[in-house]
């Protein structure tokens, strides 16, 4: 990614930033491809709504929709994740090295019960 990031990549960040939608990537992750209703089933909104988180998470790449008769059926696609992980990954460093020096000045700091 660049410092500007794409279009493609703020749209994941964008679809990423709804807890719905967040949620929506969590049940296709624990139970694999789910129909519409089966979906919206797990929400207190109207089924427009759903589609349109969905719409959001398709057009971001983060799930895929395929017809089988009248039902959509929706897939998690885990790629684009990959890219944010990516992306995280430095920042991860930073605090880790960070939680690391702090640690390090603790242990040299005396206990309270030592002078």
């Amino acid at each position: 990614m660049n410092a500007t990031g794409t279009a493609a990549e703020d749209r994941v960040f964008a679809a990423l930033a709804n807890a719905t939608r967040r949620e929506v990537l969590r049940l296709l992750r624990e139970r694999g491809p789910q129909a519409v209703q089966a979906l919206a089933d797990h929400f207190e909104m109207r089924r427009p709504s759903l589609s349109e988180h969905l719409r959001v998470l398709r057009e971001a790449g983060l799930v895929s929709e395929q017809r089988s008769g009248r039902q959509r059926i929706y897939r998690l696609e885990a790629a684009p994740l990959a890219e944010v992980q990516d992306w995280l990954h430095p920042y991860e460093r930073f605090w880790r090295d960070r939680l690391r020096g702090l640690g390090d000045l603790l242990d040299r700091m005396p206990d309270d019960g030592e002078s």
